[in-house]
């Protein structure tokens, strides 16, 4: 280097030293000399200069006169700038994604704060973690290991929710299987994963044990849990299948785990965690494994983009079943929510919780959202607002349609959507959905299937309703077919199944 004269920047990596102040003039190698060899990465400054750190530089000053020449540096060439790869990975800033470590922050940060709110029982944050600790020791006892799947069939009840930290604690995929699949659908769902161990809410033992009895001969089946509850007694509980349950209940497993077992987080972000299937809209139940990493990012983009607050009171409307919560089971323990389980979804259960508990949120699909809104006994007597996010199916709104249901009537465009919008707004429509009906002239023209309010005084004819749709919709909008049902036929998460209406529609 042609000049020793200071400004000269120093990269390091423990500081970014510069300074504008020229009173130093010493060689460079005073301030580097010490940094491959020792002193913590941490420039070597001589007695005569002091070095004062603020937030937001450093300055390097003289106290004295100008320091002498230091010997002359070693033929070696130093390196200034960071390098990670030269690091190793440690915890601080390698350390896997996964969400099960909000459940061990919040017995920590909220231990004390209600964490489960069921019936007339309550749980801490502390209780909650304890339980979970004991419920994976109890679970791995049972030789499950890594990549094993453990299946849950309950409703939204306390178990359901330790079992989304517990059986990933462990290691295994945690596979929560749709409450309203008939035994036939889970029996094949529970082959496909090859799941090695079962829990069972005691209101579905028979469609479990009728499940696992349609196993092919000689096939290794999974170890059955009950889940039960204050009252149910197993012994009175009738068992035509030649199936049994294991010997300890779920809260025998919770008593009889060890408390100092020791979870270790996965050593990879990308093992997988939750093992769902889709609901078969379009076609045969498809599996979908996620994991650790995308379980994490899940839950902290649901706290973002929902705002979340900490402590807030969430209400379970929302099948735990149904892509695990959309992952809400994870965000309520990152900031310490009060989870509100309900076994049973129906208007007057969710109005008494909101009540009694100072829920602030829910989720649910628009068919939940429809059956509160048209529950007359509480319309207008909510005492504190409460925010609600929906999804799963196009809710009554304007928004844009899925190319497949756009209907081309006479050349133009329309979105099946919109049209349905409209008809949400008749006083006396409950549920509507709009497909494409072939038209000899047209192409296609909208069809519209309609179902009633029970309450409804007044029954429109098909004539009122596409005067209806006339007043607030362009012409060639307008559906030229409506179709009165009891109830529009819905896969088991409540999904409207448009792919059957197209069908009876081709037919009319």
């Amino acid at each position: 280097m042609a000049s020793n004269s200071w400004p000269l920047p120093i990269h390091t990596p423990s500081y970014n030293i510069c300074t504008t102040t020229p009173l130093l003039s010493f060689h460079r190698h005073a301030l580097t000399k010490a940094l491959p060899a020792g002193g913590a990465g941490r420039p070597f400054f001589p007695p005569h200069v002091v070095h004062k750190r603020s937030s937001l530089y450093s300055t390097i000053y003289s106290l004295s006169t100008p320091p002498p020449q230091p010997p002359p540096p070693k033929q070696q060439q130093y390196d200034h700038h960071l390098h990670l790869d030269h690091h190793h990975k440690l915890s601080p800033n390698s350390c896997p994604l996964t969400p099960v470590g909000f459940l061990e922050r919040a017995a920590v940060v909220y231990g004390e704060c209600p964490s489960i709110i069921y019936n007339e029982t309550t749980q801490t944050w502390s209780e909650t973690y304890t339980r979970c600790l004991k419920l994976a020791s109890a679970i791995s006892s049972l030789r499950i290991k890594k990549g094993d799947v453990v299946s849950v069939v309950a409703p939204n009840i306390p178990a359901m929710y330790e079992l989304h930290f517990a059986v990933p604690m462990t290691n295994a995929i945690l596979n929560t299987i749709n409450l309203r699949l008939d035994a036939r659908n889970i029996s094949v769902l529970l082959q496909h994963c090859e799941s090695k161990l079962v829990f069972v809410d005691h209101q579905s033992t028979n469609v479990i044990l009728d499940a696992i009895s349609q196993f092919p001969p000689h096939s290794k089946k999974p170890i059955i849990i009950l889940i039960s509850e204050p009252g149910f007694d197993r012994n009175n509980n009738s068992n035509e299948f030649q199936v049994t349950f294991h010997d300890n209940t779920y809260e025998d497993m919770v008593k009889l785990g060890d408390l100092d077992f020791d979870w270790v987080p996965p050593e990879d972000e990308w093992q997988p965690m939750t093992l769902n299937y889709t609901s078969g809209t379009t076609s045969s139940p498809k599996g979908v494994l996620h994991s650790h990493r995308a379980r994490f990012i899940q839950s902290m983009d649901g706290l973002m983009d929902w705002q979340l607050p900490k402590q807030s009171t969430y209400l379970w409307t929302l099948p735990m079943f149904h892509s695990n919560g959309w992952s809400y089971t994870w965000s309520t323990a990152a900031v310490g929510a009060v989870n509100v389980c309900l076994r049973r979804v129906d208007a007057p259960s969710v109005f008494e919780a909101i009540d009694k508990h100072g829920v602030t949120h829910m989720c649910g699909a628009p068919a939940v959202l429809n059956m509160l809104s048209n529950f007359p006994a509480q319309r207008g007597k909510l005492e504190h607002p409460v925010h609600i996010l929906t999804a799963g199916s196009p809710p009554p709104a304007p928004v844009r349609d899925r190319s497949k249901d756009v209907i081309i009537c006479g050349g133009e465009n329309l979105s099946s959507v919109e049209v349905e919008s409209v008809l949400y707004t008749h006083p006396a429509v409950n549920e509507a959905a709009v497909v494409a009906r072939p038209d000899k002239f047209w192409g296609e023209t909208p069809c519209a299937f309609v179902s009633l309010k029970a309450e409804a005084e007044v029954k429109p004819s098909e004539k009122d309703v596409r005067e209806f749709c006339k007043a607030r919709l362009p012409l060639y909008m307008v559906p030229r077919t409506v179709m009165f049902k009891e109830e529009l036929p819905k896969t088991s998460t409540g999904k409207i199944q448009k792919f059957l209406l197209r069908e009876l529609a081709r037919r009319l």
